[in-house]
């Protein structure tokens, strides 16, 4: 019941509810009580049992509030992604007696290989600010580099050279020139992914979204709660968030 309260009731304190009264008020069976009683019956249960559909009807964004996703391994934050956000915080500077759960999710299937080809592009991006830290004052971080395709074969060579791993060999012992995309490959399958790597990587999407929120958006930051990750196999996949991506983070209100 509080939190239909909060859903309902805006930055002023007022719950403003629209009643779709017509007929007659000579006429003997019309019963504005009735329809004020059936009014805040829907609106509470549709407040308890959907009220990320609520939100969305009032705000934008609709019943897919309730989750944001993101690709294999990453935690960038895409424009879909960041509408839900602007919506959500809309939703929270009106309702202020919310407060919002979120809670990273992995799948550990398709997380693991995005971590490793996340692991692989970061090794040849290295490479690449190697060369500019010798050309520059070496300011420039590893999220910042940008590889051009043209220079890309190069990079990952060089980073696949530093490669510890065992290389396949030509007939006379040295270590076999092999196309970009069996390099990409034995990079890959030679990265390792521990639990504790899925699990910070759900936690890292969960922090992403609520700093988008808490400091971008300007939500005070005790309204706000960074809960611990859920592996697929752990979720609850029940609601509208049953079809979304397991890589994603959910949301709950209080």
């Amino acid at each position: 019941m509080l939190l239909a309260v909060a859903l309902l009731k805006d930055r002023n304190g007022v719950i403003d509810v629209n009643l779709p009264i017509s007929g007659s008020l000579d006429d003997p069976k019309f019963s504005v009580g009735g329809i004020i009683v059936r009014v805040i019956i829907n609106l509470i249960t549709k407040a308890v049992t959907s009220p990320f559909a609520l939100l969305g009807n009032l705000f934008g964004g609709g019943e897919q509030l309730s989750y944001i996703e993101f690709e294999p391994g990453r935690t960038t934050l895409d424009k879909t992604a960041r509408d839900k956000i602007s919506s959500l915080v809309k939703a929270l500077e009106n309702r202020p007696g919310l407060k919002l759960d979120i809670t990273g999710r992995i799948d550990p299937a398709t997380d693991k290989e995005g971590l490793r080809r996340r692991s692989m592009e970061r090794k040849v991006k290295a490479m690449k600010l190697k060369t500019l830290s010798a050309q520059t004052d070496g300011s420039a971080g590893l999220d910042e580099i940008r590889i051009e395709p043209s220079e890309y074969p190069k990079f990952l060579k060089q980073a696949y050279n530093q490669e510890k791993f065992p290389k396949p060999r030509n007939m006379i012992g040295l270590a076999k020139d092999l196309p970009v995309p069996e390099m990409e490959r034995l990079m890959m399958a030679n990265a390792t992914v521990s639990d504790d790597d899925l699990r910070q990587l759900g936690l890292r999407r969960a922090r992403v979204v609520a700093d988008a929120i808490v400091k971008t958006g300007g939500i005070a930051a005790d309204r706000v709660f960074v809960l611990e990750p859920k592996l697929k196999k752990e979720a609850d996949e029940k609601g509208p968030a049953e079809k979304a991506k397991a890589s994603r983070v959910d949301f709950s209100l209080k």
